[in-house]
């Protein structure tokens, strides 16, 4: 057996300790939402003629994103995260998620690569929700 079985999410983090747990969980999210914010500023012209989305939204999220970013990047750097500001992070990675479908649905008319980009980003950020949100759980246990 493993030494990673203990709690589901072990062996994706790569620990048991669920403070580490977290820590790296919302490090990652820093990386990719950072990440995508800086493309997104960067490249909003490009990236939006390619995705068949408005190069100002674009560049507004990747400035948003961006310091979004370096802010769950700070939360994942301090030894131990605030539990307020984690849940925080979760609601709003949550939010961002539905929002990013409700967009697609309901205004945004991008073309094939931005229909296909729009919900694998937002299943993507549901997901970074998803294992905060049971790691914060496992720290409070």
């Amino acid at each position: 057996m493993s030494t990673y079985s203990a709690h589901p999410l072990t062996a994706l983090a790569r620990t048991n300790d669920p403070k580490t747990m977290l820590r790296r969980f919302l490090a990652l999210d820093a990386v990719v939402t950072a990440g995508n914010g800086i493309a997104y500023a960067a490249a909003s012209g490009p990236l939006g003629r390619f995705l068949g989305v408005d190069a100002g939204l674009l560049l507004g999220l990747g400035v948003f994103l961006t310091l979004y970013g370096a802010g769950v990047g700070y939360l994942a750097s301090r030894k131990s995260p605030p539990t307020l500001p984690v849940r925080g992070v979760i609601e709003a990675n949550a939010v961002w998620a539905v929002l990013s479908v409700v967009a697609l649905v309901a205004w945004l008319s991008p073309g094939t690569a931005g229909a296909v980009w729009i919900p694998l980003q937002a299943v993507t950020v549901g997901a970074f929700a998803a294992l905060q949100y049971v790691a914060l759980r496992a720290l409070r246990s």
